[in-house]
């Protein structure tokens, strides 16, 4: 079973039933303190915590549907990037075709001009010249609609040119208007993304609010739970006597219901590190063993034995002997169990809860992903 981190503060009840109980011995009661006389104090932290678990569990599914709008608006603005950037770079090949048509208008226009100032510079021949020189009249005409068709032909091609040149900066003047309108869309985009980002980050301080408050409330629980066992220990070993239809294990915590009690190491009732527990602690009062049970109250899963007994200085091996704990590290909490004999790869063990139902079981199994703690 899980198990609360303890905390060393002590509750103001505590000094009230710390005197009730002195009272009682006086008088000649022997009265035992039972884990339900926190109940009040732990069912109100308990539903604090679920109330909380609750408006957490909203907040998440809230945060979910924030991330999935980044997510998306994220997409867009991929998109819209890709856009911009393939019309920018149209633009360069638009811009670059302007500026080649510009070079090829400004060649013919030189080429016009120096074919207009050679004209000038050599001196241009009346017409009656040309006819006086020309060796016929046929001459002359050829030549005079030679010059006329060449300037046609540069005016035309630099008209050409011009007309290209005047399509393609409205086609670049276009793009121009296309780019600045995905970049203001970008810009929508990029906002609204952060408004999303800024809820999603508020949301996630709420988150943290209230994991905070569950895990002080957890540990209040587990202080109190801490009390319990303190309580409990000054009546419960010494005082019972072993029920031999459960291992020896305390008629008291053997026949109050399962997990209502905390024993002498804090830990539930019925629960196979609490039969564990108590098989050390007894070993160890009749000097089998070198140890007496530590105190493992909120680390006490059976999965954090083996780490808590090599912290402790216990040793763990993969050898059983008799009077050793042999864990299992398998499932969320691991499962504890005694040794009571060895037979080659095989011990004879004595368990509870060994089928998750509060029971006593015993019998003999394989050793195979089992290690041993040796008190």
């Amino acid at each position: 079973m899980p198990k609360q981190n303890l905390k060393k503060s002590v509750l103001l009840p505590l000094r009230a039933i710390v005197l009730t109980l002195v009272l009682t011995a006086m008088v000649g009661g022997a009265a035992k303190v039972h884990a339900d006389q926190f109940d009040d104090q732990i069912n109100a932290l308990r539903a604090q915590n679920s109330d909380a678990q609750g408006a957490l569990n909203g907040l998440s599914a809230q945060a979910g549907s924030y991330q999935e709008v980044i997510n998306q608006l994220q997409a867009q603005i991929n998109g819209v990037q890709a856009q911009i950037a393939a019309n920018q770079a149209l633009q360069a090949q638009l811009q670059g075709q302007i500026t080649e048509a510009q070079a090829k208008i400004d060649a013919q226009k030189k080429y016009l001009g120096d074919d207009i100032r050679y004209m000038y510079e050599n001196g241009q021949l009346s017409t009656i010249e040309e006819l006086a020189t020309s060796k016929n009249l046929s001459d002359y005409v050829d030549q005079e609609e030679y010059r006329i068709t060449i300037q046609n032909k540069v005016n035309d091609l630099i008209k050409q040119i011009a007309d290209l040149q005047a399509q393609l900066q409205r086609q670049k003047g276009q793009l121009d208007t296309l780019v600045e309108s995905e970049k203001q869309q970008n810009d929508q985009l990029a906002s609204a993304q952060a408004q999303q980002q800024q809820l999603l980050s508020f949301n996630q301080s709420q988150q943290a609010a209230y994991n905070g408050q569950i895990a002080a409330n957890s540990g209040k629980i587990g202080e109190l739970r801490r009390q319990q066992a303190i309580l409990n220990a000054r009546y419960n070993i010494g005082d019972f006597k072993g029920d031999p239809n459960n291992g020896g294990y305390p008629s008291a915590w053997a026949n109050a219901g399962q997990d209502t009690l905390i024993d002498s190491w804090g830990m539930y009732n019925r629960e196979c590190v609490s039969y564990t527990a108590f098989r050390v602690h007894q070993d160890y009062l009749a000097g089998k063993n070198n140890r007496d049970m530590p105190y493992w109250g909120g680390v006490g899963n059976a999965n954090q034995w083996d780490d808590n007994a090599r912290a402790a200085g216990i040793p763990v091996d993969g050898n059983p002997t008799p009077g050793s704990i042999a864990i299992s590290n398998a499932g969320a909490y691991g499962h504890a169990m005694y040794v009571e004999a060895v037979n080659g790869n095989q011990i004879y063990v004595q368990q509870y809860n060994q089928q998750l139902d509060g029971r006593y079981s015993e019998g003999w199994r394989y050793t195979t992903g089992l290690v041993f703690l040796h008190f």
